[in-house]
């Protein structure tokens, strides 16, 4: 190899202009796709450069480095070992960041980012340096594509030092682990890094082209915010929302967020945090203009490229000008073949939420009265106005669900995903009543993962259903591995088998309810006064252990009973130990209960069913958890009184704490004392921040997790935890609708989330992504790879 070559093939560097989507063999996905971009559209993209796979294994020649590698790989004896995996890679890293430039590959980068600054008017221009993947079909090229962005770099030797630096990514832990594991030769893989002029942006953000939580792709979804686009990604702030529709571009809704804090580029190229000034917090950052400039490009580039598409953007500071600074696919609905359009057959009957994916066929039991949930049977489709605990068993029983009511936070929602059963909500509020519109008796099927209710038996829909699920299955092998611990959630024990073959690293929450309303029946009170007490025991010992045998040995942590005194009071025998209550929510629930003296022997029951599991069965992976504890004192008598009943924390039994009112946040400090750890509660714990009823319809708008006041104290819980050298977990919705709340979660340390089954595997590949970004982002701001251990 020696100089640079005219041909592609062997160019050291190629421009925008050159480079087309095919090319990712020899620039990779990123500078490909942004080449794509200024090549074969009209949309305003930055200009730049990208290096080539020919220029990296030019630099791993000629530095000697290819050689010193596989030396240096000889090291890794047991890629299990992470110790080892750590220092290896990590000694990699240094050498390469540590190498010189060969001279030719050098000149090369210079004389490009010079020219490019030619090209923008001005000297020694900032510029942002971005890698990029070229060996696509590797199992880490799914994060590989995704690193970090260097901003505002400055200088020719600066640009080719983050050169290095995105060279050096190629040997992360979890890329190198991954190529040993799958026998992919290293040397195989190449990467390369886009340089682009810099953008300042007064105001930034994202689009998509579909709906990431309904899967509509009838509109264009725009966020922005004031500044860097970096606080939007991040999560920092909870930015301005537009909805357009794709067809005409007419704006559909538009939300102004407060948006205190920005951050901003200064003059020498360095980034601080400012604070908005206050009339300029609630200002919307587009004007209707802008939002539908922005929507054109975003169904230009959709219409280009074939396929969803999540965008950047960015506004420039100092012109004003829109410009698209990064377009990809967008990675769960897409994989769900788009919404496929509705054949003339197929005559809708009624549309909702998609609240639990999946399909079925079958004959619709319309119920309106809770007294004919005993006449619903095995395979029949579930069609009401709204379901409550007691439904369980019925629920259990339904080949899917439809309701006229509700959202994602609502009862039937979170227990069809549990149970894997399709299900549909919110009918009334998207087109027609589900128990208006549909017959009792009627054969239908239910498309949920489109939110469509349709008329008849659609065997041809139910068999590309269960194609997408046999692939599903396939993919699940290949997910990478995280620091962030991925659970998973789970009610029905019965279930346990299936999802216990899901690549998850436990169960992050087991719901003790669903064992009560399907398998108990009776109020535990009324069983000891029955002289029943072991029936509750044994029948909860048995629930319990079905999982922790089916994950072992992975973790399992049971959340003790979380009913309402209402819900109680629907158990045989519970009338006569319930309270009326106006405001069951907030009454008397959770830890509440188990110390006092009117619940503590059923409470004890409990305990013991767990102590079964743990000593009698011999599944130490069991631990619990305590939900809704108001006071440090009630935390205190709780374990006091299990170790009364011989449970005790220990290394291998943890206490863990349902985080999900605002006083187990400002208090964390002193509930650290008498627990292992939390698990945030976000529906909850959402609902009490901003005092919004999450099954209340008329807020429902106003309930959302990503709020920046939720955001800052779970950030909080974080910190003060993590000080004690507790960890946290999150176990409500957010993680498995939102993408960009999971990016917020990891960022600020969170130690795992718990989703539901569904989204086990698209969760586990997005933290990977975000973890990598994280390690990237750790050695950008060291100027340095070193040995140091990086753990989030």
């Amino acid at each position: 190899m020696e100089g640079v070559h005219m041909d592609r093939e062997q160019a050291f560097v190629l421009w925008f202009d050159e480079v087309h989507r095919s090319d990712v063999a020899l620039v990779g996905g990123k500078s490909s796709s942004l080449g794509e971009l200024t090549s074969s559209t009209n949309v305003p993209v930055p200009y730049g450069f990208a290096t080539t796979a020919w220029g990296y294994r030019y630099f791993m020649k000629e530095t000697g480095l290819d050689e010193k590698i596989k030396a240096l790989l000889k090291q890794l004896t047991d890629v299990e070992d992470p110790v080892q995996l750590r220092d290896v890679t990590s000694m990699i890293r240094q050498a390469v960041c540590q190498a010189t430039m060969p001279d030719a590959l050098a000149q090369a980068i210079r004389t490009g980012y010079e020219v490019l600054g030619e090209k923008m008017g001005v000297e020694n221009p900032f510029v942002a340096v971005r890698s990029s993947a070229t060996a696509e079909d590797l199992p880490d090229a799914s994060f590989a594509g995704q690193q970090d962005t260097y901003l505002n770099v400055q200088g020719a030797d600066m640009v080719i030092q983050k050169v290095k630096e995105c060279y050096a990514s190629t040997f992360t832990d979890r890329a190198t682990y991954y190529r040993e594991k799958k026998g992919f030769d290293h040397m195989d893989v190449a990467l390369s890094a886009a340089i682009q002029m810099m953008v300042f942006s007064k105001a930034a953000g994202v689009m998509f082209t579909v709906d990431l939580v309904t899967g509509d792709d009838s509109t264009i979804t725009i966020e922005g915010a004031w500044g860097l686009g970096e606080y939007v990604v991040q999560g920092t702030v909870t930015p301005d929302n537009f909805r357009v529709n794709k067809e005409d571009l007419r704006i559909i809704s538009k939300m102004a967020n407060t948006k205190p804090i920005k951050l901003v580029r200064l003059p020498g190229g360095d980034c601080e945090e400012q604070v908005v000034p206050e009339a300029e917090q609630q200002q919307l950052v587009l004007t209707d203009e802008q939002v539908q400039e922005l929507a054109q490009y975003a169904k230009d580039i959709e219409a280009h490229y074939g396929c969803y598409m999540d965008m950047e953007w960015g506004i420039d500071e100092r012109t004003n000008k829109i410009w698209i600074l990064q377009a990809r696919p967008e990675t769960v609905w897409s994989k769900k073949n788009q919404a496929k359009e509705t054949p003339a057959e197929r005559v809708v009957v009624v549309k909702g939420l998609p609240a639990s994916p999946g399909q079925a066929t079958g004959k619709a039991h319309v119920i309106l009265d809770p007294a004919q949930i005993a006449e619903f049977k095995e395979g029949e489709i579930l069609v009401t106005t709204m379901t409550a605990p007691d439904w369980v068993p019925a629920m259990k029983k339904a080949k899917a669900i439809v309701t006229d009511a509700g959202g994602m936070t609502c009862h039937a929602s979170i227990v069809s995903r549990e149970l894997g059963i399709p299900c549909i909500v919110g009918t009334k509020s998207r087109s027609n009543e589900a128990t208006t519109s549909i017959a009792n008796g009627q054969q239908i099927t239910v498309d949920a993962t489109n939110g469509i209710v349709y008329d008849g038996i659609l065997k041809d829909l139910v068999e590309e259903e269960k194609k997408e699920q046999h692939t599903a299955l396939a993919v699940a092998e290949q997910v990478p591995i995280t620091g962030t611990k991925v659970y998973m959630n789970l009610g029905n024990p019965d279930l346990a088998a299936k999802h216990g073959a899901l690549p998850c690293d436990g169960i992050g929450l087991m719901r003790e309810e669903f064992i009560w309303t399907t398998f108990i029946h009776e109020h535990p009170l009324y069983l000891i006064e029955q002289g029943q007490p072991e029936r509750v025991v044994n029948q909860l010992a048995e629930g319990i252990r079905k999982v922790c045998q089916a994950m072992a040995p992975r973790p399992v942590t049971l959340r003790f009973s979380d009913f309402k005194s209402s819900e109680y009071r629907n158990l045989t025998g519970g009338d006569k130990y319930e309270p009326q209550e106006n405001s069951a929510l907030l009454g008397w629930r959770g830890a509440s209960r188990y110390y006092n003296p009117k619940y503590r022997e059923a409470f004890k029951l409990e305990v013991q069913a767990v102590r079964k599991v743990r000593e009698d069965f011999g599944f130490t992976n069991l631990h619990v958890m305590i939900p809704f504890c108001r006071c440090v004192d009630e935390m205190e008598k709780i374990v006091r009184l299990m170790e009364s009943e011989g449970l005790y924390r220990s290394p291998d039994f943890k206490i863990w704490l349902m985080a999900e009112i605002p006083a187990n946040i400002i208090l964390a400090d002193q509930f650290n004392k008498y627990v292992d750890g939390y698990s945030i509660g976000s529906n909850d714990l959402t609902m009490l921040v901003l005092g919004c009823d999450r099954d209340n319809e008329t807020v429902a708008s106003l309930f959302d997790e990503r709020n920046l006041a939720v955001k800052r104290a779970i950030r909080h819980l974080i910190e003060v935890a993590h000080r004690d050298g507790k960890t946290v977990s999150i176990c409500g919705q957010a993680p498995s609708v939102y993408p960009d709340f999971t990016e917020f979660l990891v960022k600020s340390g969170i130690d795992s989330v718990s989703v539901n089954p569904d989204t086990v595997v698209e969760t586990k590949k997005r933290i990977a992504q975000i973890e990598q970004r994280l390690l990237l982002d750790s050695l950008t701001k060291r100027g340095r790879s070193d040995t140091e251990d990086y753990t989030w």
